[in-house]
Formats: structure tokens, sequence, C-alpha cells
């Protein structure tokens, strides 16, 4: 009985992996409901940007998804990935800059509650960028 290698486990590929579908998913989790596409007081443009987020972090996973397990292993496609991979939380994270903005609706508290996924969504992703590369040769 042989003992697969940990070297030839692609670790770093499934931490990516975990973060795109975490986002993928995440989105919908989080907006898919009374608070956001369902709220009745929100106009439809906003619903519109909403459902625009949603689509986005979709198809930027099945984009990472792609460029992480598509045949031919190289460091292009292993940056693409990771880079893809971080942009839905980069741009998440950038939307404190923009004026009027807030992290949640009133009345609750502005506490940026996506923190707790976006922060270790991208630390995944640079764990894993990190590990695979060491992997990755050309």
């Amino acid at each position: 009985m042989t003992t697969p290698s940990l070297k030839k486990f692609p670790l770093g590929k499934v931490l990516i992996s975990l973060s795109a579908v975490g986002t993928m998913v995440g989105s919908y989790v989080a907006d898919w409901n009374e608070t956001h596409i369902h709220n009745p007081v929100w106009p439809p443009h906003a619903k519109f940007h909403n459902a625009q987020t949603m689509s986005m972090g979709t198809a930027l996973s099945l984009a990472t998804l792609y460029h992480l397990w598509k045949p031919g292993r190289s460091r292009a496609s292993l940056t693409s990935a990771a880079m893809i991979a971080s942009i839905y939380g980069v741009t998440q994270l950038s939307a404190v800059l923009y004026p009027g903005t807030a992290s949640v609706d009133p009345p609750r508290e502005d506490d940026w509650p996506q923190l707790k996924y976006t922060l270790p969504s991208l630390g995944m992703v640079l764990l894993g960028y990190l590990s695979e590369r060491r992997r990755t040769t050309s």
C-alpha cells in the first residue's frame, strides 16, 4: 500500500478553491434574502447592483477554478487564479473609501461584519498561492 506524498497533494490549489467556492456561495447566502435582493425598501437600481455583485462573485469564482485546475500547470495560471480569487474581497474592502457607504443598513451598527469572511478568504488565497508556487516550477 502506497501513501500519497504530501509534496504531490495540491494543498495550495485546494485553499484557493475553497476561497473561490466560498465567494460564489457566500454572496448568495448573504444577499438572497429580505435584507438585500428581496428588501422591499431598496429601489430597483440598488437591487440591480446587488444582483450584479452576486453574479460577479460567481463569474470570478468560476474563472479562478478554471485557471487553477485547467490542464498544464504553470506559475502564470496559478498567479492568474490567485489574482482573480482576490478581486471580490479586495473590491469589497475598498468600498469603505467611497463617500456615503456603510457595511450594513441601519439600524445595525456599521461594524463591517464582512471582515470575518473576507480577511480569512484573502488569507487562504495568499497561503494557497505561496504553498502552490513552490510546487509549480514554470
